[in-house]
């Protein structure tokens, strides 16, 4: 008999929040209220990006998100030496090293691990070695996947953007890869993660690739919040991965 798949978790992106906060200036809406009802609603972590320009979550804030909950906070992060002495200072549960580049609107495809293992290698290390658990956000390709083992990275989180935007038989093709992936990290002792673009319509399948063990969501959490709230909207999400785990 198959035994049954773990648990999903669900980690959820609050960038948004800080986006719409510093559209205008001020304090409203904060962040770390958002962290507050995502851990009332079923929320498994917190997710932020501090980038480099600080459009969202900026670095006073993660002190008091940090502070807000008992939820483990994963900082996303560029592959700089300022982002991991920021990392370093405040000690997050875990870092998930992503590509950044200022003109993009959100991140765009995963971190080219094979392609920069000379420059990540003394990151993922110094991360490490001040007890974070590093991340590689990176494509569902093995070689990516192989890259991650010689970085000793513990984990991975899986961009599912290809997925979220396929169409027709498409769709199928890219849940494969995803699901090989995911079974290929795990196979070699690495958690795979992943997110990007997941709703409310299309999170089942992923959610039920028995080795993923976290799902990060946050912009379509966000969006949907505007019409039902933000705990209803991190519930249903719960919810509906729950049903297939």
């Amino acid at each position: 008999m198959t035994a049954p798949a773990s648990p999903l978790r669900l980690g959820v992106n609050i960038d948004h929040v800080a986006t719409i906060r510093n559209a205008r200036g001020g304090e409203h809406p904060d962040p770390v209220r958002a962290a507050e009802i995502v851990a009332q609603a079923g929320g498994n972590g917190i997710t932020v990006h501090l980038r480099e320009d600080r459009r969202h979550i900026r670095d006073e804030d993660l002190a008091r998100v940090l502070a807000a909950t008992g939820l483990p906070l994963n900082l996303e992060m560029a592959a700089t030496d300022e982002m991991v002495d920021i990392a370093l200072r405040h000690r997050p549960h875990a870092a998930c090293i992503v590509p950044e580049r200022r003109e993009e609107r959100t991140t765009e495809g995963g971190l080219d691990a094979a392609g920069q293992h000379n420059r990540l290698a003394p990151l993922v290390s110094r991360l490490a070695d001040a007890g974070i658990r590093v991340s590689l956000f990176i494509a569902p390709e093995p070689r990516q996947i192989e890259a991650a083992m010689a970085l000793r990275a513990p984990v991975v989180e899986l961009h599912t953007g290809e997925y979220a935007h396929a169409t027709g038989g498409d769709v199928a093709i890219q849940l494969k890869r995803i699901a090989e992936m995911a079974a290929l990290a795990a196979k070699n002792g690495i958690e795979p993660h992943a997110g990007h673009g997941l709703t409310y319509d299309n999170v089942q399948p992923i959610a039920a690739i028995p080795q993923l063990a976290e799902l990060n969501i946050g912009h379509y959490l966000i969006g949907e919040a505007i019409f039902c709230g933000l705990e209803a909207s991190v519930r249903k999400m719960r919810e509906l991965m729950d049903a297939v785990r």
